[in-house]
């Protein structure tokens, strides 16, 4: 259930949070002087045409414009063989520009009159233990993990209530595990239940009553490489698992990086979106000298199924984009992308990219093969000197097209500024 919170109560809800926890962290020594805090402020306009519609949903355009606030207090922890501490996350968003046409960007919430809601905002904490080089967190979480990435690609990010685990007594291992209830959309304030995504098509029509994940990653080679293990379940709908492999290595002028993964994906306890077979492959190449860095990548699908994971995210597949997943049935997709880093020409702040995916081989069930393309072009520039010294601008266009799916013509630009508030 949509749960929108007035904006008023918000800005009070969070003064009167910090003056409470500034009386606790006074007393505890270790507490305070180790505890961060930020505010980011985040302006986000969202455009997407649909050129060529496929599927249910007949809007034409998806068009919003918001602004975002995020606060995130980290503080330390109590002294003794145990630490206690609290992180909390505080989030607001506001509407600028929305109209019933053009709502579902994921920037707000859509209430049950098809308007965009004029403010949606939330207030969360977790409590963390730590012993040794262990760390115990109940409460609000934003997990980044291979089976869950973290997918802040909107106004505001989402979040999981839950618990987790992480240990790294032993020198290059992290261990992590742990298990999550629900979930706080990135443009909803309120807790829901989990659901899936099949490839590019939520399942809204079935839930899970949890996620469970376990997993292990060891650095080696002077931390040069790394390996790592995961087990990811989304109750009763899929389980998964997946290997991988990270490598960089200094070649003269250039440094060449390999990024491997590898998933398997099966049904799960209930089965509530059925049969559930994917496998799915992904290897992201690059090379760096300078400012430039070369990357090409390729991408299979397997099995007969897409590629499962919680919605509405993305994950870590190596042609996976917040546009185009290239990740349905069968497809096979190469990737070819550019980056630059203009402080090799003396202007600092200032970075691009460039990139081209093109997939096909897609087993759309309609008797024809599906094919896709897309490409992208990010610009971003973080201003160096002056009053707005900070500033972050970010440009993205996008030219997306598919014979199975809608086209989609997309723009986006964010401004945002972080302070450090402690």
């Amino acid at each position: 259930m949509k749960q929108i919170l007035p904006a008023t109560g918000s800005v009070l809800s969070l003064a009167v949070a910090s003056g409470f926890s500034g009386g606790v962290m006074a007393a505890e020594g270790g507490f305070i002087e180790d505890t961060t805090a930020t505010l980011q402020a985040r302006n986000y306009y969202f455009s997407r045409d649909f050129s060529d519609i496929v599927g249910a949903n007949k809007q034409s355009k998806a068009e919003e414009w918001a602004q975002g606030f995020i606060l995130n207090v980290k503080s330390g922890y109590t002294q003794g063989p145990v630490g206690f501490g609290v992180d909390v996350i505080g989030l607001l968003g506001l509407k600028l520009d929305s109209s019933p046409d053009r709502v579902n960007t994921g920037l707000l919430p859509v209430r049950d009159d098809g308007r965009a809601a004029n403010d949606y905002s939330r207030l969360e904490g977790a409590l963390k233990v730590r012993y040794s080089r262990t760390e115990l967190k109940v409460g609000e979480l934003q997990p980044n993990l291979p089976v869950l990435a973290f997918s802040d690609i909107r106004l505001l990010p989402p979040s999981y209530q839950g618990a987790s685990i992480s240990s790294s007594e032993i020198d290059g291992l992290t261990l992590q595990g742990g298990h999550l209830s629900s979930t706080s959309l990135r443009n909803e304030a309120g807790d829901e239940k989990m659901q899936a995504m099949l490839g590019h098509v939520p399942q809204r029509q079935v839930s899970s009553d949890g996620f469970n994940f376990a997993g292990a990653d060891y650095a080696f080679n002077d931390k040069r490489s790394s390996v790592s293990a995961w087990f990811g379940q989304l109750e009763d709908i899929y389980n998964q698992r997946f290997l991988g492999f990270k490598h960089s290595e200094p070649l003269g002028d250039w440094i060449l990086g390999a990024n491997l993964g590898y998933y398997d994906s099966r049904e799960d306890g209930k089965k509530l979106l059925g049969n559930i077979d994917n496998q799915a492959f992904f290897s992201l190449l690059s090379a760096k000298r300078g400012g430039h860095t070369f990357y090409v990548g390729y991408q299979g699908m397997f099995g007969d199924s897409p590629f499962p994971r919680v919605f509405a995210n993305i994950s870590p597949l190596g042609n996976e984009v917040p546009t185009y997943e290239f990740a349905y049935t069968d497809e096979r997709s190469w990737q070819a992308r550019y980056d630059y880093d203009f402080a090799a020409l003396g202007m600092p702040g200032l970075t691009s990219t460039v990139r081209y995916i093109t997939g096909n081989n897609v087993d759309t069930g309609k008797g024809f093969e599906g094919k896709d393309r897309e490409r992208d072009l990010d610009l971003g520039y973080v201003l160096q000197s002056g009053s707005l010294k900070g500033l972050g601008i970010r440009v993205r266009n996008v030219m997306a097209r598919s014979n199975y799916r809608s086209d989609i013509d997309e723009n986006r630009l964010i401004l945002s500024y972080t302070w450090k508030l402690l």
